[in-house]
């Protein structure tokens, strides 16, 4: 659990100082993104390799 809240305190902490808004909305969406894009292809792997690799 400790290693979650320390993502989080820097994942925070990298946004702080930044100035255009913008940027910032932009930034976070994409992070979050590819945490999706990273979730669905840790899942289709995980997918193929239960059911044996078939195509």
């Amino acid at each position: 659990m400790g290693t979650l809240s320390h993502f989080k305190h820097l994942y925070s902490e990298a946004f702080d100082d930044c100035k255009p808004s913008f940027v910032v909305v932009l930034l976070k969406g994409y992070a979050i993104f590819c945490g999706i894009m990273l979730t669905m292809a840790v899942y289709a792997f995980l997918y193929r390799a239960f059911t044996g690799f078939d195509f």
